[in-house]
Formats: structure tokens, C-alpha cells, sequence
């Protein structure tokens, strides 16, 4: 199988820009699917505390044979109310979150530490990432992120720390392609990573028109779609817990989408989500 392009971080770190990720995957089929995804080829995976299968990727991770520098290991903060995210008491919240992930993963660091919504409402999100420094600057996690973020958050981050986030994991899928944002991260340095790349496989997956670029390039729509998000730049994280579209979902170097097809794939844009809107999500 080819291997996956990458793509270089604003801290030099580089990442896979085909990655898997196990949202809504229970714990215990955590460690199969992950292992099925590694023995497929993927070497960037994505979990989140609140995802609550951090212990069954790590398993995966163990018992995976391959070497640990090999693999790219993103985890998210829930930075929920559930606790105090102000002053001294938060930062110390984030640091002992951090090491409650790394213990159930079983590493010893973590490559990419997310901030996972914003929660603007409550403006917290900078004290969390003076912690998110700190763990940078020990070298406990290779480069940190944030998740949801817009462009207004990310301004206050860049205004108030040396360290600009090296990425923004959104939702992002042809049906809500996110140009102003995407825009705004080529701007300034910062990749854009997509959760949901496949649109949660609704709609999107059926759409006509991707339906005849699939036929076209004798492909299926969704490795159509993950195809776009590569030719676009965007990093993706499709999830699946079933063996064989864990393998279709890699198996998509071997094509290219033309001016026709990335013309075609444009115009299927709404512009509506499927997941909450981060600016008024607040999930305590």
C-alpha cells in the first residue's frame, strides 16, 4: 500500500493526514478496531477522553507491534463543567486530565493534545492553555491543538500565547466545506484537521453526484470524499469499526479527482452541520 502523505505542523512535527478515529466506539471494540486499522495501515489515531476508549486504544497500541515513534497518538481535553477550568485550580485540572489519559492510553507522551470545545461563554479556554504550554515545554505531548475553535477564539490564543495551535479539528465534509475557516488557517499557520469527514455517512454518501464520480473512477462515494479532503489539504479521521471499510477508507491513493470532479463535489455544498454549532455549545 502507498504511503500517506503528511503534513507538516507549524512546530515541524509531522502528521498523517489520513488518520483513524474512534468517536462512538465502545471501549471494549476499541482495542479490534484500532489493531484492524493499524494492521490496514493507518498510523495516526484520534480518541478523546470523553469518548471514554482511551483503555481499549492503547491496548491496540501495545499489542500493535509497531514501533511508538511510528505512530501519531491524538487525545482531546473535556474541558466540560464538570470541573473548574479558572486560575491555579484549573491549569492543575488540565494537567491531571492530561495524565489520566496518558495512563489509561499506557504511553509515555502523547503527539497531539486538543483543546476540545471552546465553551466561549465561559472564556476559560486561554488559562487551559497556559497548562497545554506547560506540557508542550516538557516535552509530555509533541504539539498541542485545539478542536471546534472559530476564528474569533483563535485570534485570543494567538494575541495571548507564543504558541499558535497547530491545528483545528472541526467538522468538515463536502456538505460543509468551511472555506472562511480553512481560509483563515492557511492564514495563519494552523492545519485543519476534519472530524465527521465522511458527513457521519447520511446524506453525503448518497448525493447524485458523488454518486458519478464513484462510477467514474470505479470507486465508492466515500473514498471519493476522503480523496477530496487529501487533494484539499484538509487532514481526515474517518471512523469505522467494521474491517473492511476500515481498508477502503486508506485505499485511496491509487486515483485522483480532475477540475470536473473537484467542481462537482463544490456544488454539493449546504453549509449545515450535523454536530452542535461550538460557539453556543456548552455541555456540562
Amino acid at each position: 500500500m502507498s504511503t500517506i502523505p503528511s503534513v507538516t505542523l507549524n512546530n515541524g512535527v509531522r502528521i498523517p493526514q489520513l488518520g483513524f478515529g474512534v468517536w462512538q466506539v465502545p471501549d471494549a471494540e476499541a482495542a479490534t478496531a484500532v489493531r484492524t486499522a493499524i494492521e490496514a495501515g493507518y498510523r495516526s489515531i484520534d480518541t478523546a477522553a470523553i469518548y471514554e476508549n482511551e483503555a481499549g486504544t492503547g491496548q491496540a497500541i501495545a499489542a500493535a507491534g509497531v514501533p511508538r515513534e511510528e505512530l501519531f497518538i491524538t487525545t482531546k481535553l473535556w474541558n466540560s463543567g464538570t470541573r473548574d477550568w479558572s486560575g491555579l485550580q484549573g491549569q492543575d485540572a488540565v494537567l491531571h486530565a492530561f495524565d489520566e489519559s496518558l495512563a489509561k492510553l499506557g504511553l509515555d507522551y502523547i503527539d497531539l493534545y486538543l483543546i476540545h470545545w471552546p465553551r466561549p461563554m465561559h472564556g476559560t479556554f486561554l488559562n487551559i492553555w497556559k497548562a497545554f504550554e506547560k506540557l508542550y515545554a516538557e516535552g509530555r505531548v509533541k504539539a498541542v491543538g485545539v478542536s471546534n475553535f472559530g476564528p474569533q477564539q483563535l485570534d485570543a490564543l494567538r494575541q495571548e500565547s507564543s504558541i499558535v495551535p497547530v491545528l483545528n479539528q472541526v467538522e468538515l465534509h463536502p456538505h460543509f466545506p468551511q472555506h472562511e475557516l480553512r481560509e483563515y488557517h492557511a492564514a495563519h499557520g494552523i492545519a485543519t484537521e476534519a472530524w465527521s469527514p465522511l458527513g457521519q455517512g447520511k446524506e453525503l454518501l448518497t448525493e447524485p453526484e458523488l454518486v458519478k464520480i464513484a462510477e467514474k473512477h470505479g470507486r465508492t462515494v466515500a473514498q471519493v470524499v476522503l480523496r477530496w479532503h487529501l487533494q484539499s489539504g484538509i487532514i481526515a479521521i474517518p471512523k469505522s469499526v467494521t474491517p473492511s471499510r476500515i481498508r477502503e477508507n486508506i485505499d485511496v491513493l491509487g486515483f485522483e479527482l480532475d477540475a470536473e470532479d473537484l467542481s462537482a463535489i463544490a456544488g454539493v455544498a449546504t453549509g449545515k452541520r450535523l454536530g452542535p454549532d461550538p460557539q453556543e455549545f456548552d455541555w456540562s
